[in-house]
């Protein structure tokens, strides 16, 4: 096991990355920009190193700063959370050459599934649905206006480096078609360095559905069930919650086959999720792409199955076998998490980042967890991501997990930023919601504009 390893990330994941170490014995360093320097998980490590000024770029995106912090603390392995350097190949092979172990899959692997368009040809060899579209990279618009006459309107661009809900655009017609494909091409060149474009049909409404998988360096792979996160606004996630309620025993069986399928078809090491669309109408579903890094969500897996993932990556990266086979994941009970981020819902869910004056997290209670980094008088700078905490409850069934959600926000308190709680709780306490009827349009289509109209 590692005696020592290093943090490549910040906020509430840092933090819980620090404590699924130390709850192993492994001494911990944190990096931190010069924002940062109050940060929880600069205080929660052993030891804290700046990497630079605020700016991601010059701080938690710069590699070198990264690498030689530790170097200089003498860390055996990097743990990169998610977001930041977390799929990019290049610094997983930098970390490689310096004799530090990467905590997450190979560069090799990195490559193959980041690239989408590369990870679609994958998924088709390894007999995995995909969804029809383009077979490999659309060089120009009039290429895209081709493939996209021959699949039906409406079709999605997508980024190939794409994430975030970057480079990505839903056209309805073919008159949007070229001005669609020239903004996303070049929205993705400024993000991520690579314009390279391909194309989908649109499935859509859909759930989205993702599955967690776990694969050791002995060619172990096992699924941990799947999470529903249908619930999103502009391609981002809002809440998530395991099992899904639209998915049965047996089409559960069936994508997590397709999942360790997929995760076998590239050797996979260490925790990665992927991620499918289900047509609910047909039965069908999709891959979708695949994340190689450890996701936002992966706390109501963790409650469903009562495995710590985190743990299991570091595990997994000191060359350990996985302790569990398939026959062992039972997935029991039910599990639902809410992102609470610093934004106000009532002006377009503007950030709002500021000082925490008066801070409460809800807890008591059997099944509840809140992961944040927040505390009293602690500043939320303006530079990052606006997730300030996640509040994760498991119930014995669905509706005794939302009645757990439903206390908890009600519980959770912060004065001197404002938060997107009181929306996370109008959402809940939705009937759509309650029922489980929903899918990736329903918080768009449907709940915002009659939100919006009520807070007028």
């Amino acid at each position: 096991m590692f005696k020592k390893i290093l943090i490549a990330n910040r906020g509430e994941i840092a933090v819980r990355i620090i404590r699924a170490a130390r709850e192993l014995g492994i001494v911990t360093v944190a990096v931190y920009s010069e924002a940062d320097k109050e940060s929880l998980h600069t205080l929660l490590a052993d030891e804290a190193v700046c990497v630079g000024p605020a700016k991601s770029t010059d701080s938690y995106l710069n590699m070198n700063a990264i690498l030689s912090a530790a170097i200089v603390t003498g860390a055996e392995a990097i743990h990169p959370g998610f977001g930041f350097l977390s799929e990019n190949s290049k610094f997983a092979t930098m970390c490689e050459e310096m004799r530090i172990k990467f905590i997450g899959p190979s560069a090799s692997v990195m490559d193959k599934m980041g690239d989408k368009i590369n990870a679609r040809s994958e998924m088709l060899k390894a007999k995995v649905p995909v969804i029809p579209g383009s077979d490999g990279e659309v060089f120009t618009a009039q290429e895209a206006l081709e493939i996209a006459q021959d699949i039906g309107y409406p079709v999605m661009l997508k980024a190939s480096a794409g994430g975030g809900g970057k480079g990505i655009r839903k056209v309805d017609k073919k008159e949007d078609l070229t001005a669609a494909f020239e903004s996303a091409s070049q929205e993705a060149l400024s993000a991520f360095g690579n314009g390279a474009m391909y194309l989908e049909k649109v499935i859509y409404p859909a759930r989205h559905i993702e599955v967690q998988i776990l694969g050791d360096s002995f060619g172990n792979i096992i699924h941990l069930g799947e999470r529903d996160c249908s619930l999103q606004r502009n391609n981002q996630k809002v809440l998530e919650e395991s099992p899904s309620i639209a998915i049965g025993k047996t089409l559960r069986g069936k994508m997590g086959d397709a999942a360790v399928r997929a995760a076998k078809a590239v050797a996979y090491e260490n925790a990665g999720t992927v991620e499918f669309l289900l047509d609910e109408a047909s039965g069908q579903f999709y891959f979708m792409e695949m994340n190689t890094r450890v996701q936002v969500e992966h706390p109501v897996t963790e409650f469903v199955t009562g495995i710590d993932i985190v743990k299991e990556q570091i595990k997994i990266a000191a060359g350990q076998e996985l302790t569990y086979q398939q026959k062992d994941i039972v997935i029991s009970g039910h599990a639902i998490e809410c992102r609470i981020n610093a934004e106000n819902p009532k002006f377009n869910f503007a950030p709002s980042p500021g000082k925490v004056e008066d801070l409460f997290l809800p807890s008591g209670g059997v099944g509840l967890r809140v992961d944040s980094a927040m505390y009293n008088n602690y500043t939320i700078p303006p530079y990052y991501d606006s997730m300030i905490a996640k509040i994760i409850v498991h119930g014995e069934n669905r509706f005794d997990a939302l009645m757990k959600m439903q206390r908890a926000l009600y519980e959770f308190e912060v004065t001197g930023v404002v938060t997107n709680a009181e929306f996370q709780l109008d959402l809940i306490s939705n009937p759509n919601v309650i029922a489980g009827d929903y899918d990736t349009s329903f918080l768009m289509e449907t709940f915002l504009p009659a939100y919006a109209n009520d807070k007028e």
